[in-house]
């Protein structure tokens, strides 16, 4: 029996951005050509109340860093870290408090990042771009790029940007677009509330359990939300995506000038 070519895998594209649907003669042909600058999405699976679902972050930093890839241009996108610090484990805090969460400690994050960061170094990329959806990591980030930093400044122009616009784009800049459509801060939220949704639901609507927030009246911290989501729209969080997408790429831009 003979397969469509709708059957044909995502990963047999030789023109793919996403690192690990590409085979290593693929990869040193992509750098050959120039692409070397890589994006290392970050995302977490954490709890994010009873109708967005663990892998949220994931899920977006994985389409955002590929649009990005797209507008900048000679970019791949690494494989998405998922397993983020998150809280201590036992006793419980934060968003290990809820069912789901994974959380791992500081150290281990940091090892993988820059162990991330030396083999991408190792293979010829230059600039090794850290996108992280989550805020709860962000010195982590920094700590990392500026060790690397300071260890390559030396021997090459390579370099780690832990890139805090991304974050910022995502979060008080969404949320001060939101504002300015008439939204209040209490129904914006930080946390699973409107704009978090919205964005969820604008780069896949299987994020959200729409009947679960449907049944539900507003939900609160006790439900591990910070936040209003029950007008948010797919319609809302395109124009979030817009943001994101444009700042990031222009930030990586000045970047990457900054550092020639």
């Amino acid at each position: 029996m003979l397969l469509s070519l709708s059957a044909v895998p995502a990963w047999a594209n030789v023109d793919s951005l996403q690192l690990d649907e590409l085979t290593s003669t693929e990869v040193r042909s992509k750098l050959t050509a120039g692409n070397t600058t890589i994006l290392l999405p970050i995302g977490a699976t954490e709890q994010s109340g009873p109708y967005l679902a663990l892998g949220k972050h994931n899920v977006r930093v994985h389409l955002l860093a590929e649009q990005i890839a797209q507008k900048l241009g000679n970019t791949l996108v690494a494989p998405v870290l998922a397993y983020v610090p998150d809280g201590a484990v036992n006793p419980p805090t934060s968003h290990m408090r809820f069912a789901g969460t994974i959380s791992i400690p500081d150290a281990t994050f940091e090892a993988i990042l820059e162990g991330a960061a030396r083999s991408f170094k190792q293979h010829g990329f230059c600039h090794v771009v850290l996108l992280g959806d989550h805020g709860g990591y962000a010195k982590n980030l920094d700590k990392v790029a500026q060790k690397l930093n300071r260890e390559w400044a030396r021997e090459s122009s390579c370099r780690v940007i832990a890139l805090q616009e991304y974050y910022r784009l995502s979060s008080a800049g969404f949320a001060a677009l939101l504002k300015k459509r008439g939204f209040s801060d209490a129904e914006i939220g930080i946390h699973a509330g409107l704009a978090d949704t919205a964005l969820s639901m604008a780069l896949d609507k299987n994020l959200v359990r729409s009947d679960a927030m449907a049944r539900q009246a507003k939900p609160g911290v006790a439900d591990g939300v910070t936040g209003d989501p029950r007008r948010a729209s797919a319609e809302l969080g395109q124009l979030g995506v817009q943001l994101i997408v444009d700042g990031t790429v222009s930030a990586i831009r000045a970047e990457v000038r900054a550092a020639k």
